[in-house]
C-alpha cells in the first residue's frame, strides 16, 4: 500500500503544473480595427484585486502612456483629464506600488499599468482599501511592442485564465524519453546479438548493424566532459553566432539518423527492391527515396523552426530520431566506463545549474540560459525563463537539443513563463548508454533481459522523481541528479544479486565462436554460467 501511495504522489507530482504564480494577461486591440488584437503577460495580486477568467463581458478602458513618468508624485501627471476614466501605464521607480495606485485612483482612471525593466514579479505590500483599481506589473519591452505593433490608439482589458490541473505535456514527454531509451537500447542489443552470431562469417552483415559504433574508453569519457564544458562556456557567450552552427550540425545530424532508423524498417519490405548504378555502385532505389525523404524532412524543420504552432512536431521527430540512433551508435564497453562517465556529467549538470549562478554576473544559470535560449523580450522567472543581454541574444532562435512540447492549455503561465515543456537530449542519450550497455550484456550472458529491464524501470523512475522535484521546487533542475543515481544504483544491485559484478564492471567480451558455440549447445552453456 505504501508503494502504491508512493507511485500515486510521483504521478501526480508528475502532472501538477510547474509554476503558481499569479500570472494574467493583458489584451489589448487597436482602436480602429478591432481585429488587430494582441495579448502580453502581466502580474498582478490576487489579494489586491480579482481579474475575471474570460473576456465574455468584459469592459475594455481605452489605454494612456505616461512613460517615462513614475508617477511619484502628482505632478507626474500633466493634466488630470488625460488619465481619466482611461487605464494608464507609467515606469517603475522608487515609490510603491500602491502609492502610484493612490495617485492613479486621485485623477480618477481605471487601471495602472506598471512598465518595469527588470524581472517582474506578484505586486505586494499592504492595500490600503480605498484602493480599488487593477494594479498590474508589465515587461518594458512588452510595452515597446505594443507601441509598435498596434500603436497608442488602443484599449485594454485584464483577465486571467484559471490554471490548469495539469498539464499533458510533461506526461508525453515522459512517454517520449522513455521509449527513446527503450528503442535505442532494445536496437543495440540486437546489433550486438547479430554481431556475435554473424562473427564467425566476417563476410555475412545485416541491417541492424550496418552502421560502425563508436566505443567511449574512460580516455574518450573525460575528453568529452571537458569538451562538453567548453562548448557550452561558448555558447553562453558567443550564443548569437553559435546558435547557427549548432543549428546546422543538427539537420545533418538528424537527416543522417532518421535515415538510419527508418532504413531498418525499409529493408524489412519484401518490395521495391531494384537498383541503380551510381558512382561504381548499385544504389537501391527505395533507399534513394528515403534519403531524399530524410533530407527533406530536415530541411523543413530548418526553414520553418521558428512556427511555434506545428514545428515543434517535426523537431520531435527529428529528435527522437537522433537520440535512439545515438544510444544505438555510442557503445560503452563496460560498466567502470558508464560510471565515470555519467558520474562527470553529473557533476557537469549540477555545475552549470546551480553553481554557476553565483558566478555570472547577473545570476544566471549557465545551463538554463543557454538551453532556453536568450531572446531580446524573456525574462528570468523561477529558471524557466532568461533575461538575455543585447550582446548575447539572438531573437528568436533556440537550441534544436530538446524535446520540446506545448502545455496545450491556455493560461497566463503559458504566456509568462514558457510555452513548451522541454528535456534535453542530454537527458535521454547519457542515461540511455548505460541502458543499451546493460541489454548488451544481458545479450553476451544469456540474462534473458534482466539488466536491459531492470535499468528502463530505474530510468522512468528516475524521471519521475525529476519532475515531482521540479514541481516542488519551481526551479530547473539537473534531470542527471535523478536519473544517475537510480539507474547506476538499480544497476548495480542487479550485478551484485546475481553474483557479476566483476563481469559486469569489467565488460564481458565473449568471442564470437563461444558465443556461436552457446547457441548449438544451449544446455552446457547454461551449466558453464551456472559454474562460473
Amino acid at each position: 500500500m505504501r508503494a502504491a501511495g508512493a507511485l500515486r504522489a510521483a504521478i501526480w507530482g508528475l502532472l501538477l503544473p510547474l509554476v503558481s504564480a499569479q500570472e494574467g494577461i493583458l489584451h489589448v486591440f487597436k482602436n480602429s480595427d478591432t481585429q488587430l488584437t494582441k495579448e502580453y503577460c502581466i502580474y498582478y495580486n490576487r489579494n489586491w484585486s480579482t481579474l475575471p477568467s474570460t473576456l465574455n463581458n468584459i469592459v475594455y478602458t481605452k489605454l494612456a502612456f505616461l512613460t517615462p513618468k513614475l508617477l511619484c508624485s502628482q505632478s507626474d501627471v500633466p493634466q488630470a483629464d488625460i488619465i481619466k476614466d482611461k487605464a494608464i501605464v507609467v515606469m517603475r521607480g522608487n515609490c510603491t506600488f500602491l502609492e502610484k495606485a493612490e495617485i492613479a485612483q486621485h485623477f480618477h482612471a481605471k487601471m495602472l499599468l506598471i512598465a518595469s525593466e527588470t524581472p517582474i514579479h506578484i505586486p505586494f505590500g499592504n492595500k490600503n482599501q480605498s484602493i480599488n483599481i487593477p494594479i498590474a506589473l508589465i515587461r518594458n519591452e512588452d510595452i515597446i511592442d505594443l507601441k509598435q505593433t498596434l500603436g497608442k490608439n488602443v484599449s485594454v482589458a485584464l483577465y486571467s485564465p484559471p490554471v490548469p490541473d495539469y498539464f499533458y505535456s510533461v506526461v508525453l514527454i515522459f512517454l517520449i524519453a522513455v521509449l527513446c531509451v527503450i528503442l535505442g537500447g532494445y536496437w543495440s542489443g540486437m546489433v550486438e546479438l547479430e554481431k556475435l552470431k554473424s562473427a564467425p562469417n566476417s563476410e555475412s552483415s545485416t541491417s541492424l548493424s550496418s552502421v560502425e559504433n563508436v566505443t567511449l574508453t574512460p580516455v574518450t569519457a573525460v575528453l568529452f566532459v571537458c569538451i562538453s564544458c567548453v562548448m557550452l562556456v561558448l555558447m553562453y557567450y558567443f550564443y548569437k553566432w553559435l546558435v547557427y552552427v549548432v543549428i546546422s550540425l543538427f539537420c545533418v545530424a538528424s537527416a543522417t539518423s532518421l535515415f538510419n532508423c527508418l532504413s531498418v524498417l525499409v529493408e524489412k519490405i519484401p518490395y521495391g527492391q531494384c537498383r541503380f548504378p551510381c558512382w561504381h555502385q548499385c544504389i537501391k532505389v527505395r533507399l534513394f527515396f528515403l534519403a531524399l525523404f530524410c533530407i527533406a524532412a530536415s530541411v523543413t524543420w530548418a526553414v520553418f523552426r521558428n512556427e511555434d504552432s506545428w514545428a515543434w512536431i517535426l523537431q520531435d521527430i527529428l529528435g527522437i530520431a537522433f537520440c535512439v540512433n545515438l544510444i544505438k551508435t555510442l557503445k560503452v564497453p563496460n560498466f567502470k566506463s558508464c560510471v565515470l562517465l555519467l558520474g562527470l556529467l553529473l557533476l557537469y549538470d549540477v555545475f552549470f545549474v546551480f553553481i554557476t549562478p553565483f558566478i555570472t554576473k547577473n545570476g544566471e544559470s549557465i545551463m538554463v540560459e543557454v538551453a532556453t535560449g536568450p531572446s531580446e523580450n524573456s525574462e528570468k522567472s523561477d529558471g524557466n525563463l532568461v533575461e538575455a543581454s543585447a550582446e548575447r541574444s539572438a531573437p528568436h532562435e533556440n537550441l534544436p537539443v530538446v524535446i520540446k512540447v506545448p502545455k496545450l492549455i491556455f493560461s497566463g503561465t503559458m504566456l509568462c513563463q514558457m510555452p513548451f515543456s522541454l528535456l534535453g537530449y542530454g537527458d535521454i542519450v547519457l542515461p540511455g548508454l548505460l541502458v543499451a550497455y546493460c541489454h548488451r550484456f544481458d545479450i553476451q550472458t544469456r540474462s534473458s533481459r534482466v539488466y536491459f529491464i531492470s535499468c528502463t524501470i530505474a530510468y522512468a523512475v528516475g524521471m519521475l522523481v525529476t519532475f515531482l522535484s521540479l514541481s516542488l521546487m519551481k526551479m530547473a533542475q539537473p534531470a542527471l541528479l535523478y536519473l544517475v543515481p537510480c539507474t547506476l544504483l538499480s544497476s548495480t544491485l542487479v550485478a551484485l544479486y546475481r553474483k557479476e559484478m566483476k563481469k559486469f564492471w569489467n565488460g564481458n567480451n565473449y568471442q564470437a565462436m563461444d558465443f556461436a558455440a552457446s547457441e548449438e549447445n544451449p544446455t552446457r552453456a547454461s551449466e558453464q554460467h551456472g559454474g562460473q
